[in-house]
């Protein structure tokens, strides 16, 4: 991973595509100067409808300071009271720029066969264990969104002998168990896509999720019902769970 604080996107690590992201109410059990993580976005806000321009153009009132996230230099519009969330951090997943390339059966270019033999903080790997590992997922649903991955370049559950099997399982519980001690998420998604037309992302390569969730944390809430996002950089969600891994029994 890069050293900068900016936020963007991740090529060395392992993807299972996701949906737009989170949003955290007020009142979450959350996370004080950076000691957890927050839910983050993966999706933008609806722009809404603007005034007439005509009329706009006469108006006296204040207008709201320019929005950090945007270039302001030169434009036309109409300011309407929301907030816009940049997420240019996703745009190589909708262009599809993390899938690989080649032949996906192909060990060499599957992104879960190349995370394990890269550096834990460059593969953005939380967790190895005997058979399988856990790695933060490169476009997250939410922030910690975790999978789990058998080292074994299989692409079906029924694929995974008992022992492989055993320890997915309990990554998947011990997963759970750090996320609620690093985050405190008022519940999970956790599951596997089979095949592409399930939504399997990589589906030569299986992988299971875990997403953490809270409250109100869907994309029409930044829009609706005008919550506060509070991102955080792949990197230190990495650092914060791979710490909790370690200090959190099996």
């Amino acid at each position: 991973m890069t050293s900068d604080d900016t936020i963007r996107p991740h090529t060395s690590a392992a993807t299972a595509g996701n949906s737009p992201g989170a949003a955290r109410q007020p009142g979450d059990a959350g996370l004080d100067s950076g000691s957890r993580i927050r839910a983050g976005t993966g999706g933008d806000t609806a722009e809404q409808p603007t005034a007439d321009l005509g009329a706009a153009a006469a108006d006296t009132a204040e207008q709201p300071t320019a929005d950090p996230g945007h270039d302001t230099g030169v434009g036309v519009g109409v300011p309407d009271g929301f907030t816009r969330i940049w997420t240019p951090h996703r745009l190589p997943y909708i262009r599809g720029e993390a899938k690989p390339a080649g032949d996906p059966n192909d060990p060499s270019v599957c992104p879960f066969c190349v995370a394990v033999n890269q550096p834990d903080d460059e593969a953005l790997v939380v967790a190895r264990g005997t058979l399988v590992y856990a790695v933060l997922n490169l476009f997250p649903y939410n922030a910690g969104h975790l999978l789990v991955v058998p080292y074994r370049h299989i692409p079906d559950l029924t694929d995974l002998r008992a022992d492989e099997a055993a320890e997915f399982m309990a990554f998947t519980q011990r997963a759970v168990r750090v996320l609620r001690v690093a985050s405190n998420p008022h519940g999970f998604n956790i599951g596997i896509n089979l095949g592409p037309v399930a939504g399997a992302g990589i589906a030569a390569h299986l992988h299971q999720h875990i997403v953490p969730r809270w409250g109100g944390d869907t994309n029409f809430m930044p829009v609706i019902g005008r919550t506060r996002v509070l991102p955080q950089l792949l990197r230190d969600t990495r650092e914060l769970l791979a710490k909790t891994w370690a200090e959190t029994s099996a």
